[in-house]
């Protein structure tokens, strides 16, 4: 599961610098791709907190 949503994390933050180099950071979909990215990147860091408790 972490290998898909880092793949995902990389692909969507590709996509927001693309677009923020050639839109302004307020357009719509930048956005939107930015909101999402912030979503995964909190998923992914929930998981990483889980795995390092249950090591304990």
């Amino acid at each position: 599961m972490e290998k898909k949503l880092l793949k995902r994390i990389e692909v969507l933050r590709r996509r927001l610098n693309k677009f923020g180099q050639t839109r302004k950071l307020i357009d719509s979909e930048v956005v939107e791709i930015s909101q999402e990215l912030d979503g995964l990147l909190n998923q992914y860091q929930r998981a990483v907190s889980v795995e390092q408790l249950s090591f304990w």
